[in-house]
């Protein structure tokens, strides 16, 4: 039987009957209740933070003419992934922390696998997307207007959704297909792939491969054209004036301060084989709550157009 009681149904193979799991246990981020109660009061805080920060971004630029610059319309989608992304993951991180056992059903799980990785596809594209622009703005200002047209940002924004599907639907499909017949106690605090091979009743070698070529390699290539995209503006900008100097450098360190909170974490959770650290869940947090939070502040505190949207 699986552990702590859950539902489970059966299937035949041959004479064989096989236990397969319906409910998975999430151990969480701590076993220790003060330190529990201590999580949920900082992720509610968090979480209040990023509703405020990313709605008033959202706000901010729908209702102003920023809308119509293709960086600040880029801005409006991240604030949107942001925000979907992470409500994905805290509202059901912040009431386990105050339950007594952490249960998710086996179709919740694949459900929460498939969203959860779509909207991180999206915002590394849209995070791509977004150093382009800068890359065109800084690189061929003259043919700025021409190259970042309305047509193209929807383009983009279009394809950023599509590379997220068929990315998301590669790692479902590399799961909902595994037999979970053993123990059921996933040590995370949502579903994710990689603890979910180690519940698998089969050799996850292979798959575990397939992942790293999906999620890691996608992650590091991003981020190593991102890091070339701000290289060439930084290598293009160094004759500008002090004060365009100055501007354009400030823009591109808030970009780049996004990206690596983002990637740097992905990349030590996906680019190795497939195993799990307690480090992970930690790691984690970087992605599915700290990130989030603090993209409306590195966006704004140094944009005066931002600012200036914003108090009106």
């Amino acid at each position: 039987m699986s552990s702590q009681g859950s539902v489970t149904h059966f299937y035949c193979t041959g004479s064989w009957e096989i236990e397969i799991t319906s409910v998975f246990i999430l151990l969480g981020l701590s076993q220790n209740k003060n330190v529990e109660v201590l999580c949920f009061i900082l992720f509610l805080f968090c979480y209040i933070i990023i509703w405020m920060g990313n709605l008033l971004i959202m706000i901010s630029i729908t209702c102003s003419p920023l809308i119509n610059q293709p960086m600040y319309f880029f801005l409006n989608c991240l604030s949107l992934s942001d925000l979907s992304y992470t409500s994905t993951v805290t509202p059901k991180l912040m009431i386990d922390l105050l339950a007594e056992r952490k249960t998710i059903s086996y179709s919740s799980c694949m459900t929460q696998l498939f969203i959860l990785h779509f909207l991180r596809g999206i915002e590394i594209f849209i995070l791509t997307g977004m150093a382009y622009d800068r890359y065109v703005t800084i690189c061929r200002p003259l043919n700025y207007t021409v190259i970042m047209s309305r047509q193209r940002c929807n383009t983009i924004i279009t394809a950023c959704c599509t590379g997220a599907f068929i990315h998301s639907a590669s790692q479902f499909l590399l799961t909902i297909f595994l037999p979970f017949c053993g123990p059921n106690e996933i040590d995370h605090y949502f579903c994710d792939v990689y603890p979910l091979l180690k519940l698998a009743c089969t050799d996850t070698y292979r798959i575990g491969l397939l992942v790293i070529v999906n999620s890691g390699l996608i992650a590091l290539l991003t981020f190593v054209i991102l890091m070339v995209s701000y290289f060439l503006i930084l290598y293009t900008i160094r004759a500008y004036p002090a004060e365009s100097f100055t501007k354009a450098l400030s823009t591109c360190s808030s970009h780049v301060t996004v990206v690596v909170l983002f990637f740097v974490p992905v990349l030590f959770i996906y680019i190795r084989p497939a195993t799990t650290f307690p480090e992970d869940k930690v790691f984690a947090l970087f992605y599915t709550i700290i990130a989030p939070m603090f993209n409306p502040l590195i966006y704004t505190l140094r944009n005066m157009e931002m600012k200036n949207a914003m108090k009106k």
